[in-house]
């Protein structure tokens, strides 16, 4: 789907920014890698997995799309949060679309009048996707489309399943007829602006949210200390630290004879592996940051 090379002789040609935007947990960065074809955006069951706009270009034949996706929008007080809600905010007036996705399986009325509140400040043409059509019964599905049309001036209102890729084209193409005329920003074979490196530590900290309990994600911070390939091409060696808060935390990270970090290590390295297409050697190692979550330098040596 988002393989055509665009014919950017033409015209008519259109391109532009792509914000999407939600409650935490309603599929955005599931989207993002369904549009894309592969997995820029980590994912996971808890919320709040995203906590850095991630930017993904689809490249249609008349059209290229930028996509930024950003973490979940709710109301916080925590630190941490609160950053990440700035981030996802900061996009909202610096975009030509705003895709607002919602989980209408698992609604979060808080969390979306929020949102709808902040998108009414912007003004930007606003598509609603409504997520996880797979979940609900059609007559539903229908009556939550007529509540929504009416309670905001939506530009386009698409239900999709980002998980099994269904209206995905609807979606796509609803905001292709938005978009202003301009040429392409990236050349054809880019699909995200972000570095390997970045990715890889990306990837890191979903397998700790996969994999570990409640508590634990939330306390988790990665970053890539090395990251190198040999000469040959044929090995890259990384060597990525997990940060946590608590001692307690480090005991249920490494687990019994280290196996949890093993599980953690090996599913991180295959799928580093898929990303750069060769061998990889993952060293991971774990250090508590005494609450790192509430202090400003902390978060900002993150990338928070």
């Amino acid at each position: 789907m988002n393989r055509i090379s665009p014919d950017k002789s033409r015209a008519d040609f259109k391109s532009g920014f792509v914000s999407i935007v939600g409650p935490p947990n309603a599929g955005k960065s599931t989207l993002l890698n369904r549009m894309l074809g592969q997995k820029v955006s980590i994912t996971s069951k808890k919320p709040q997995t995203t906590r850095n706009k991630i930017i993904g270009v689809v490249h249609r034949q008349f059209a290229q799309l930028v996509f930024i996706d950003t973490p979940g929008v709710h109301r916080t007080k925590d630190l941490l949060n609160v950053r990440i809600v700035e981030v996802a905010l900061s996009t909202l007036g610096n975009v030509d679309l705003v895709v607002v996705i919602l989980d209408i399986a698992h609604p979060d009325p808080r969390s979306e009048d929020f949102i709808v509140k902040k998108i009414e400040e912007h003004k930007r043409p606003v598509i609603l996707a409504l997520n996880k059509i797979d979940l609900i019964e059609k007559p539903r599905l229908l009556s939550i489309i007529d509540a929504w049309s009416k309670r905001y001036s939506f530009d386009a209102v698409v239900p999709i399943s980002a998980k099994y890729g269904v209206q995905i084209e609807k979606l796509i193409q609803s905001m292709e007829m938005i978009l202003p005329k301009g040429p392409p920003y990236f050349p054809n074979n880019t699909i995200t602006d972000l570095p390997e490196r970045f990715i890889a530590a990306e990837m890191i900290r979903e397998k700790v949210f996969r994999l570990t309990g409640q508590e634990i994600p939330y306390a988790t911070a990665v970053t890539v200390d090395s990251f190198s390939e040999d000469k040959t091409g044929n090995l890259v060696r990384i060597h990525a630290t997990i940060h946590l808060e608590r001692d307690s935390q480090k005991g249920i990270v490494i687990g019994k004879k280290a196996n949890k970090l093993k599980k953690i290590g090996e599913a991180s390295r295959k799928e580093i592996e898929r990303m750069v297409g060769t061998q990889v050697f993952l060293k991971l190692f774990v250090r508590v940051q005494k609450n790192w979550r509430k202090d400003t330098k902390a978060l900002k040596k993150f990338g928070y």
